[in-house]
């Protein structure tokens, strides 16, 4: 059965976000004054085969353990649905 995992990985809240500060920067430089907080991250769409959700979750959570997020500074989160 195949099947889609959509993945965001960000940084984590008590990591500094220099990416997430120069847009909210330009953001501000644009007239946009109202934005009180950018944090830039990754999303990830992954089609994968498997038996059932429950092995499609856990090859995902092991992807995102072992390689897709640097676990010291990034947290992630998914959903699996049937493709």
């Amino acid at each position: 059965m195949e099947f889609v995992a959509d993945i965001n990985i960000m940084p984590m809240k008590e990591i500094l976000d220099p990416q997430g500060k120069a847009v909210k920067l330009g953001l501000h430089n644009l007239g946009i004054d109202q934005v009180s907080d950018v944090r830039i991250g990754k999303h990830i769409t992954l089609r994968l085969e498997a038996t059932d959700a429950v092995e499609a979750e856990s090859k995902v959570k092991t992807a995102c353990e072992k390689l897709l997020a640097n676990l010291i500074m990034e947290e992630f989160s998914f959903e699996v649905r049937i493709a």
